[in-house]
């Protein structure tokens, strides 16, 4: 991701979000529906991205970095275990759209270029996020006898699950974060009081 600032910088901050909100909810969104959920003009965007794969890999490096930079700002090594992953579906859920763009389509990642610097297009989770699982399975908080690929599998599927709820008007944005950890940490069953 270029390093940009002023004006030029914001204007391609705010077209790299709004091709992620926007192709989050519709995968054939154009480049002209792009540039007006981004209150820019379709020469305006050409002028940052010739074409629409340069667009792509351009939103799907962003996207990793922002939702990279909102689990590093969750400080995930601090605290209790169950505190850092409240304070991660948090993070998460901030950063729904990214996720919703990444992960709604597998194809996305896939057709990424690879050769981007610093990424390798994978969406494989920060070290963090495992560090955070296997310090809470140490702890005795997270079920030892599953392993920490499967906990962390678990909860990006319940955390897209209740973004993907919202979006769909299933359920209201304000309640989305408690039910995913409720969820998350109570499994299905109803539990005695």
């Amino acid at each position: 991701m270029q390093n940009e600032s002023g004006v030029r910088g914001r204007t391609r901050r705010a077209i790299l979000a709004a091709a992620a909100s926007a192709l989050a909810r519709d995968r054939a969104a154009t480049l002209a529906d792009i540039a007006e959920a981004a209150g820019v003009g379709r020469s305006t965007l050409h002028r940052y991205f010739a074409d629409r794969e340069e667009l792509m890999n351009a939103v799907v490096e962003d996207s990793l970095t922002v939702i990279s930079r909102s689990i590093d700002e969750a400080a995930l090594g601090q605290g209790p275990p169950l505190e850092g992953m409240r304070r991660l579906v948090a993070a998460m859920l901030d950063v729904a759209d990214r996720l919703m763009f990444l992960w709604g389509d597998p194809r996305v990642l896939e057709a990424f270029d690879k050769s981007s610097p610093g990424e390798d297009g994978s969406g494989a989770a920060p070290q963090s996020v495992v560090d955070l699982i296997e310090r809470g399975q140490a702890e005795g908080v997270f079920d030892p006898e599953v392993s920490a690929d499967w906990i962390q599998n678990v909860l990006w599927a319940v955390v897209y699950t209740g973004v993907e709820q919202v979006e769909k008007g299933l359920m209201p944005r304000h309640g989305v974060y408690a039910t995913v950890v409720r969820t998350f940490e109570n499994g299905i069953r109803v539990h005695a009081p």
